[in-house]
């Protein structure tokens, strides 16, 4: 029997009728078959390739012949932006068939979401920490509510698996089946990643799984790096090139889109903006921008990274680079969706580092390389929050049951160290115990009890941001280190407009605005970036060999390369490359990666010598930096105070397993590697 004739006549008959398309792609057709035979599947196939098509249609198909009560199917995406994109396509599919779809988010009102709790939706579009919200939930009946799912389809699955969020998805989905006869069929979607037989595995670690299509990298695209040295010129650049034209604009920090959408507006162009500190209202202004706009300027961060169906947008335009081939393909990818339109990604490069990063990444990408998702090492802070959030689903349990949870959730931790994990939160009253029973400890209501455990819902840390309101209506969230010192007239850029604060309530956490003509400053606290040595490897050859044939540099790009290749005198076959002396320490350029770098760091400064390090190079004694593969990194408690509060979680683990956790994650030692 052909692929297309396995569908549900209703299914075929509004795919040729309703659709309008006389046949499906091959991915989607090859999927048909494993889907219908109910195995774990990641589908491949390249950005804008039909892949929410090719699991929806056959999961449609299945839910018509076995006539699958609601709820049955959960559709799970790392961003709300994506959800919302997707609700009105998924519902119109299966509207056709008579099924209904749902989404639950955030954003969503808690009267739509009780609504869905009464009359389930066949289809539930959400993320890992709604439905954790669910679990936990005292209003959601959950044996009611899960006990009909049968499959699950996890979009943008390298972006889930590459952190946290993917252990932490994981181990609710294994939540989840202790709700079912049968476990959950777990379908991933994927358009970039070089290791998809590992992935697989990972989201499916018992059954029959199969990969259907490719996410090979391909190189047809334009692509251009122009260092311009600052945002200002940037946006100067911007607002000259492409008038007429749908523009994106990436930038790596919600500061830097925030600057830029100002200067934009000050440019007259027609400007909107989308970054994770934005109201709700104010970020679905970005998002009907992308179906109803034609000359604008988009600004975003990596909220509009994934997956979301940017229509007719016609160019992608970075500041400065993403720190992954991977980020840079889903952005590229925005583009090149009609005929006569090719992927198109145009580099703004502000400083020397940035610039070295573009390259670095479009090198790799020439050499049709990509990342391996591979999950953080150690997961011992998500196996924590997991053993917290059980308590609160199901109020208390054996000892010996909560440890078989966690190591079903977790099959790749030992066993005798999950129950030490558990004893240790017992000891620590992060859980009770009594007669041999655990349950919900008095340190985890104290430190996590507010606002109904919102924090401990999900698997990462967000600084504590204020609510910035003009009258009623939300503009977004502001970071209190903007409104540090005494200033009578404090401006700040919100939304990429000018704001006056005219007042703060800290009790509710509300800062009162109201529009300024011109000035203020937007500031939000994050982490610093960490390169692979790929990636760094990437600039090297770069450096060594010049600028990779696939990529066109302006004239001041070319300038500006040529000044660094003979300023760091970097030769072919060279690897490590010793200059700028300082005294007793030398600079040596490794392109070892942030880890790698690191480590050497961290052992030279063992020394007591004064040591600094990047990506790219180590400023130390020269003797002192020998690698440390396949060695045990022993780290003080200093060391470890120094990690501890970049994650999450950490204060319920004990010392050896942080210890295993910090290693595994911030260093290059091969005896650690998860």
């Amino acid at each position: 029997m052909k692929e297309f004739d396995q569908l549900h006549p209703a299914l075929q008959y509004h795919v040729v009728n309703s659709l309008g398309w006389s046949t499906l792609r091959p991915t989607q057709l090859a999927a048909i078959a494993p889907i219908h035979a109910g195995a774990h599947c990641l589908l491949l196939a390249p950005t804008a390739g039909g892949k929410t098509e090719a699991a929806a249609i056959p999961m449609l198909s299945r839910m018509l012949r076995e006539e699958w009560p609601a709820a049955s199917v959960l559709y799970i995406c790392p961003i709300k932006a994506l959800l919302n994109n997707l609700e009105q396509r998924l519902s119109y599919y299966a509207g056709l068939v008579g099924r209904r779809v749902e989404v639950w988010h955030g954003d969503v009102s808690q009267s739509r979401k009780q609504r869905a709790v009464k009359d389930a939706p066949d289809i539930l579009l959400t993320t890992p920490e709604s439905i954790e919200a669910m679990l936990i939930s005292t209003r959601v009946d959950q044996q009611a509510w899960f006990g009909n799912l049968q499959a699950v389809i996890v979009d943008e699955l390298h972006a889930f698996a590459a952190d946290d969020r993917g252990w932490h998805l994981r181990s609710v989905l294994h939540r989840l089946d202790q709700y079912l006869k049968r476990p959950l069929q777990r379908v991933g979607l994927s358009a970039t990643v070089s290791n998809p037989q590992e992935l697989m595995a990972w989201l499916a670690p018992s059954g029959k799984r199969e990969i259907v299509g490719s996410a090979s990298v391909s190189t047809g695209a334009d692509v251009t790096i122009d260092h311009v040295s600052s945002l200002e010129n940037a946006a100067t650049v911007i607002a000259r090139l492409h008038r007429g034209q749908k523009r994106l604009v990436f930038c790596d920090s919600r500061s830097s889109a925030e600057q830029l959408s100002s200067m934009l507006r000050a440019h007259e162009v027609r400007t909107f903006l989308s970054h994770a500190s934005l109201s709700a209202s104010e970020r679905r202004q970005a998002e009907a921008a992308f179906a109803e706009e034609k000359d604008c300027v988009i600004v975003a961060t990596s909220t509009l990274e994934l997956g979301i169906d940017v229509g007719d947008l016609d160019r992608v335009i970075q500041i400065d680079s993403p720190s992954t081939v991977s980020s840079f393909l889903q952005r590229m990818g925005r583009t090149g969706r009609r005929g006569d339109n090719k992927r198109n990604c145009l580099f703004l490069t502000t400083n020397d580092n940035a610039f070295l990063l573009a390259l670095g990444i479009t090198q790799r990408w020439s050499d049709a390389w990509v990342e391996a998702a591979v999950p953080p090492a150690k997961p011992w802070p998500i196996v924590a929050q997991q053993a917290m959030v059980a308590m609160l689903e199901r109020g208390e349990m054996p000892t010996h049951e909560l440890t078989a949870v966690l190591a079903g959730s977790f099959p790749e931790l030992a066993h005798a160290q999950i129950g030490q994990l558990v004893e240790h939160m017992v000891e620590v009253e992060y859980l009770d115990r009594s007669e041999a029973i655990v349950r919900v400890g008095p340190r985890l209501e104290r430190e996590f009890g507010r606002g109904h455990y919102r924090d401990l819902l999900a698997s990462f840390s967000g600084s504590m941001l204020l609510t910035g309101k003009h009258g009623n209506a939300e503009v977004g969230y502001i970071d209190p280190t903007v409104l540090t010192g005494e200033q009578e007239n404090r401006l700040i850029l919100l939304a990429g407009r000018s704001w006056r604060v005219t007042g703060i309530e800290w009790s509710k956490k509300t800062v009162w605005l109201e529009p300024a003509k011109e000035g203020g400053k937007a500031r939000w606290v994050g982490g610093a970036r960490s390169l692979s040595r790929e990636v760094c490897q990437g600039i090297r050859t770069v450096l060594a060999e010049g600028a990779p044939a696939l990529v066109m540099l302006s004239q001041r790009a070319k300038t500006e390369l040529q000044f660094l290749r003979d300023d760091m005198s970097i030769s072919p076959g060279t690897h490590f490359i010793a200059s700028r002396p300082d005294e007793a320490t030398v600079r040596t350029w490794t392109f070892a990666g942030t880890r790698a770098n690191r480590t050497f760091a961290r052992n030279a400064a063992g020394t007591g010598a004064k040591v600094r390090f990047d990506a790219l190079s180590v400023q130390a004694p020269a003797s002192l930096l020998t690698p440390a593969h396949g060695t045990r990194l022993e780290l003080t408690d200093d060391e470890l105070s120094v990690f501890d509060e970049a994650i999450k979680f950490s204060s319920c683990l004990p010392r050896n397993l942080l210890a295993e956790t910090v290693v595994g994650r911030a260093f290059e030692i091969a005896d650690n590697r998860a």
